[in-house]
C-alpha cells in the first residue's frame, strides 16, 4: 500500500473519529456517532496493518485476536452497572501500553537520531512513559474503587501536597539525568526510576480522591489516557495516533472541566482531594441520622403517582445496581397513559461515570425529549407533585445547599425537596458514596420506600395496572 493511499486512510479515519465525537455528544445521535467511531477505527487498523507494518504478521494477527475475542467477551457479559470499572481498566491498558512502547522505541537499536532530533526523540519518550505509568496506576486505582475493592473514602496523608510536589520535581530532576545519559548510551536507570515515581503518583492521586468525585476521576482518566495515545504517537511517528490521541485527551479535558463546573468544583481540588475530604462539624457532614423517617409501602406510592399531575424521577446509582431502568420505564408509560406528565432529572455526576443514568434509560427506551439535566428543571421542583429518587444520595442533598462546613458545600444538587411530596427509595439508611447523611430523608415531605429498587417498583407497577 503507497504512502498516498495510507496518508488518505488516515485523514478519513481521523475524520469519522471527529463525527464520531459530536454524534457522542447527544443521545439521539449517540448510536451513529459510535459506528462512526468503528467504522473509522477500522479502517485505521487496515490502513496500519497492511501499509505500515512490514514484518512479524503472525504476531500481529495473533495479538489482534487474542484483544478481539477479550473484548468481545468483556462486551458480552459486563453488566450495565460494571462499564464505570470497565472503562478505567481499559484506561489503564492504554497507560500501560504507552509505559511499553516507551521502553521498546528506547531499546529499539534501529531507531537512529543524532543532534536534537535525538534529544526530541528521548523528550517524547520520557513523557509518553511518565503520562503513561500516571494512567496505569491511576486506573487501577480507580477501577479498585468503582468496583468496590477498595474504598470510597479518600487516603489524606500527612503534608500530602508536599508529596505530590517531591514527587514532580524528582519526575523533572531524573528527566534531566535522563536525557544527559542518553546522550552518552545510557538513560535506563533514571527511565526506570521515574516510572516508579509516576506509578506512586498515579496511585496517590486517586487514592486521595473522594468517592463523589469519582466520575470527573474517570472523564480525567480518559483525558489522560488520550495524551498517553497521543505520547506513543510521537514515539512511534504515527500521525494518526497523535492525531486521535489529541481528540481524546482534549475532549476528556474539556469534559472533565464542565462536569467541575457543574458540581461548582474546581479541578485542581479534585485532583487535591475529592468531596468527603473534611471533616464537617455539621450535622450533615457527617454519617449520623437527624430524626425520624416515615416509611411507605409500595401500594402508597402508586396511588401518590396516580394522584399526581407532575412527577419527575430522579436515578442514581441505585437504580443500576438493581437493574430497576426498565420496571421504571415500564412506570414511565403507564402514567403517561393516564395524563400523568413524567420527567427525568440527571445530575452531572449520577451514577459512576459521566453520561451512567443516560446511558441506563436509552438502553430501556425512555423517551429522550423527557430526560432533562439538572439545570434544566431545577426551577421546577415547586411546582413537581411527586419526586422519585431511585437509588440516589449526594447528588439530591440538601447540606450541599445548607450546611457550610458539609464536605459536599457548594455541589449543585437536585432540588426535590422544594416540590410537594418527595419518595427515596434506598435498601437502607446507609450514606452515599461521599459518606455523607442526608437530611432529606428527615424533611416533612418526605417519605421513605424501602428495599431493591426493581423489586419495589415492581409492586408499584402492579399497584398502578
Amino acid at each position: 500500500m503507497s504512502q498516498g493511499i495510507i496518508t488518505v486512510c488516515y485523514i478519513a479515519a481521523t475524520i469519522l473519529f471527529i463525527l464520531a465525537l459530536g454524534g457522542l455528544s447527544n443521545q439521539e445521535t449517540a448510536r451513529r456517532g459510535n459506528v462512526y467511531g468503528m467504522v473509522g477505527m477500522a479502517i485505521a487498523l487496515l490502513a496500519t496493518i497492511f501499509g505500515v507494518v512490514t514484518a512479524n504478521y503472525e504476531i500481529l494477527i495473533g495479538a489482534l485476536v487474542i484483544g478481539g475475542t477479550i473484548g468481545l467477551i468483556l462486551a458480552r457479559r459486563v453488566q450495565m452497572t460494571q462499564m464505570p470499572e470497565l472503562v478505567a481498566i481499559l484506561h489503564s491498558l492504554v497507560g500501560a501500553a504507552a509505559v511499553m512502547v516507551g521502553f521498546a522505541s528506547f531499546m529499539d537499536p534501529e531507531m537512529k537520531f543524532e543532534g536534537v532530533e535525538k534529544i526530541i526523540h528521548e523528550i517524547e519518550i520520557y513523557i509518553g512513559v511518565l503520562i503513561g505509568a500516571v494512567t496505569f496506576s491511576g486506573s487501577v486505582i480507580a477501577f479498585g474503587k468503582l468496583s468496590g475493592r477498595i474504598g470510597g473514602r479518600p487516603l489524606m496523608l500527612p503534608g500530602r501536597h508536599w508529596f505530590n510536589l517531591g514527587l514532580l520535581l524528582a519526575a523533572i530532576w531524573f528527566g534531566r539525568e535522563f536525557v544527559i545519559q542518553a546522550e552518552t548510551g545510557g538513560g535506563m536507570e533514571p527511565l526506570i526510576i521515574m516510572t516508579v515515581i509516576a506509578l506512586v503518583f498515579g496511585i496517590h492521586m486517586v487514592m486521595a480522591i473522594g468517592g463523589a468525585d469519582m466520575p470527573v476521576v474517570v472523564s480525567m482518566l480518559n483525558s489522560y489516557s488520550g495524551w498517553a495515545a497521543s505520547a506513543t504517537g510521537f514515539m512511534l511517528s504515527n500521525d494518526l495516533l497523535i492525531v486521535t490521541g489529541a481528540l481524546v485527551g482534549s475532549s476528556g479535558a474539556i469534559l472533565s472541566y464542565i462536569m467541575c463546573r457543574a458540581m461548582n468544583r474546581k479541578f485542581l481540588a479534585v485532583i487535591a482531594g475529592g468531596f468527603g475530604t473534611g471533616g464537617g462539624a455539621s450535622a450533615g457532614g457527617g454519617g449520623e441520622e437527624q430524626g425520624e423517617v416515615v416509611p411507605l409501602d409500595a401500594g402508597e406510592v402508586a396511588v401518590a403517582l396516580q394522584d399526581a399531575r407532575e412527577v419527575m424521577i430522579i436515578p442514581g446509582y441505585g437504580m443500576a445496581v438493581a437493574q430497576a431502568q426498565h420496571v421504571v420505564q415500564e412506570i414511565t408509560r403507564t402514567l403517561r397513559e393516564k395524563g400523568v406528565n413524567v420527567r427525568f432529572g440527571i445530575h452531572p455526576v449520577a451514577g459512576r461515570m459521566p453520561g451512567h443514568m443516560n446511558v441506563l434509560l436509552a438502553e430501556a427506551h425512555v423517551p429522550y425529549d423527557i430526560v432533562f439535566e439538572m439545570e434544566e428543571i431545577n426551577e421546577d421542583f415547586p411546582d413537581v407533585d411527586v419526586s422519585v429518587v431511585i437509588g440516589a444520595n449526594d447528588i439530591v442533598n440538601p447540606s450541599a445547599q445548607e450546611e457550610p462546613d458539609s464536605p459536599i458545600a457548594g455541589m449543585p444538587v437536585l432540588e426535590c425537596w422544594k416540590g410537594k411530596l418527595t419518595v427515596v427509595l434506598k435498601r437502607s439508611m446507609a450514606t452515599g458514596y461521599a459518606g455523607v447523611q442526608n437530611p432529606l430523608f428527615f424533611k416533612d415531605n418526605t417519605r421513605m420506600l424501602f428495599g431493591d429498587a426493581k423489586d419495589t417498583l415492581d409492586q408499584v407497577l402492579h399497584s398502578l395496572n
